[in-house]
């Protein structure tokens, strides 16, 4: 189904009932979470695999104050809302929202996704919603890292060129 993007960019409360009607028609749910600040090709194989590990993938990122107060003042490189666009781009992307916190707790336990997923850089212990994920009756997992590939590498990268 081609659509606007855009469309696929809903605020967190907007969204919570759509996903309580797709878990009623039986759709699981997965959810993943970040920054998102440069999307390189470790982001991308992230999304596609988790997007496999049920039937609609949710992806939540920081805003733009929650960024900064994660990796400093000079992040995010690129604001919220073209993060949010560039991910509702990715077919493998169903819905994008935001979380204005540091961590996504409040949003995940809003959604109550069905699967949780981050990468392989986290521990299952690590990761946030994980304990609360697995007391409802979900799931948790990890999807391996795309070696050299982080946000923080690429901009280290530009920075020496």
């Amino acid at each position: 189904m081609n659509r606007d993007t855009r469309t696929k960019i809903i605020a967190r409360e907007n969204l919570k009932p759509i996903i309580v009607q797709l878990q009623q028609q039986g759709e699981k749910i997965v959810f993943t979470n970040g920054c998102f600040d440069i999307i390189h090709i470790g982001h991308v194989r992230l999304l596609q695999q988790a997007r496999q590990l049920g039937d609609k993938l949710i992806v939540a990122i920081n805003t733009d104050e929650s960024v900064q107060e994660l990796k400093g003042s000079t992040r995010p490189i690129l604001g919220q809302q073209d993060r949010a666009e560039m991910l509702a781009a990715l077919e493998c992307v169903d819905y994008v929202t935001f979380f204005q916190e540091t961590i996504p707790l409040a949003t995940i336990l809003l959604l109550r996704p069905d699967v949780l997923v981050k990468g392989g850089d986290y521990t299952l212990d690590e990761i946030v919603g994980y304990k609360e994920v697995l007391a409802y009756g979900g799931k948790v997992f990890t999807i391996p890292l795309v070696q050299g590939f982080s946000t923080t590498t690429l901009i280290e990268k530009i920075k020496r060129l």
